[in-house]
């Protein structure tokens, strides 16, 4: 039988594991540890003999662990992996994705791709970065070999989101233009009408497509405004004629990118603070939006459209499809955010529960705003006397033509539009903190020397970010 103790006479000052380090914390750094005498004691016949060994004490955590910062609360992390997962397209994709591909029949496979596939990689990813107390970079170090993969995520994290945040600039743009008395999309009297601008009220019954155009000449207040007083994609030839930035949109753009760059400058302190702002008011915006939803005429046919089960179309391979790309791409793994933000968790954090948590809620969320965004198709489809799959569609003719038209009819535009446009400006923010987020961390903790000025890298990336963004916003 073998015993093992300490020698009281060189045990170190606090008592530490032969086998690994302690879980890093945040704080000063320990004093330097002794050697640690192991003596292993063998009893046989009554005989006890002895034999001690000097051993190393556990090494001190590598640079940059110990004193990392942590969340402020649990609820700010809860916040910002929320406020990052539920973005833009849980409102302007999974709604149309679920009436086109079967209605309630869709969320079998949506359901069954978030159990196998959605919520395992989200666990993993935060897993990783909570135990390792890494970027998306450094994390790497459980296989060095593949250190180049979280460069790739960084890189891909950056170039989501300077696009992303061309989408957030064209809230704002929307935004600044709802405080009138009449909102500039409800009419053609406009400087950048065309004569092919033709008021909706006038051909009720011949709505094409995706409810923008009523012939092939003839297009709504509500695209034009988008196309051409927004975009001017009638000053370009093609791709080839990049232009010159709008001012109005660089203006918004700038705004964008400040916010941002306030909202990280200082790290998780910072960013979880803005979130309870970002991540919950969206919530507020679409609850209302939905109460008032279900009031208007027509919204029970949107809403039974939106809701049909067809149990059919689960023989098709393309329902499947989109049901694991909506999953993997509203949950947001693979890009290095998850990790970001799970590094500055606690080592011991339940970061089992926050998955299954935070996961669900953005799925439940992508669909309740089914109810909102299909019962205000279905007032449209009655406004014009069409059916649901003329006016159904998603992206951006969704949210930036098709809802603003519908706003432009409601008693009280001005407040709707301002309302809705403030939920996809706070959607777009704290999914941009995310992305950005995880570029900063990513490199800072792979180049001490970034860390240590990290208030000057964030105003790099930020502005990085912006001279990108640019050419994204020409004529």
């Amino acid at each position: 039988m073998f015993k093992a103790r300490m020698n009281k006479q060189v045990q170190p000052e606090r008592k530490v594991s032969v086998v690994a380090p302690l879980p890093d914390r945040a704080g000063p750094p320990p004093p330097p540890k002794k050697d640690v005498e192991l003596i292993l004691v063998k009893e046989h016949n009554g005989v006890q003999y002895t034999s001690s060994s000097l051993l190393p004490a556990a090494p001190a955590p590598r640079y940059g662990t110990q004193d990392r910062e942590t969340w402020g609360k649990k609820i700010d992390f809860l916040l910002s992996v929320i406020g990052f997962a539920v973005d833009l397209a849980n409102v302007w994709r999974f709604p149309y994705l679920c009436y086109k591909n079967g209605g309630g029949a869709f969320l079998i496979p949506y359901i069954l791709f978030l159990i196998i596939a959605g919520m395992p990689l989200f666990y993993m990813e935060l897993a990783l970065g909570q135990y390792n107390r890494e970027g998306a970079a450094t994390v790497w170090k459980i296989c060095p070999v593949f250190k180049g993969v979280g460069y790739a995520v960084i890189l891909i994290a950056l170039y989501v989101g300077f696009y992303y945040n061309v989408i957030i600039a064209w809230s704002l743009y929307y935004l600044f233009s709802s405080f009138t008395f009449e909102l500039p999309w409800t009419n053609c009297h406009n400087s950048w009408n065309s004569p092919n601008c033709t008021d909706p009220k006038l051909f009720n019954a011949s709505v094409l497509g995706n409810g923008t155009k009523y012939s092939k000449y003839k297009l709504t207040p509500a695209a034009e405004f988008y196309e051409r007083g927004v975009l001017h994609l009638h000053e370009s030839r093609g791709i080839h004629d990049l232009g010159l930035p709008r001012w109005q949109l660089s203006l918004c753009l700038l705004v964008v990118v400040i916010i941002l760059f306030f909202s990280l400058w200082k790290g998780v302190k910072t960013s979880g603070k803005v979130v309870w702002i970002t991540a919950t008011l969206p919530y507020v915006v679409l609850f209302v939006l939905l109460i008032h939803g279900i009031t208007l005429p027509g919204a029970y046919n949107g809403i039974n459209a939106y809701l049909h089960i067809d149990f059919r179309r689960l023989k098709e391979a393309t329902v499947w499809i989109d049901a694991a790309t909506q999953i993997f791409y509203s949950l947001g793994a693979g890009f290095g955010v998850l990790i970001a933000f799970a590094s500055y968790n606690k080592f011991d954090n339940n970061c089992y529960r926050d998955a299954l948590l935070t996961s669900t809620i953005n799925c439940v969320t992508s669909f309740i705003s089914g109810f909102a965004i299909f019962s205000i198709l279905g007032y449209m489809a009655h406004e014009h006397k069409v059916k649901i799959e003329d006016v159904a569609t998603e992206g951006a003719g969704l949210v930036f033509i098709l809802y603003p038209e519908a706003i432009s009819t409601l008693s009280g535009s001005t407040f709707w539009a301002v309302v809705f446009f403030i939920m996809l400006l706070t959607l777009g923010i704290d999914s941009s903190m995310g992305g950005m987020e995880a570029v900063i961390t990513g490199l800072a903790d792979d180049f001490h020397l970034l860390k240590q000025h990290r208030k000057l890298f964030t105003f790099g990336v930020s502005f990085g970010t912006f001279l990108l963004a640019l050419f994204c916003i020409t004529n």
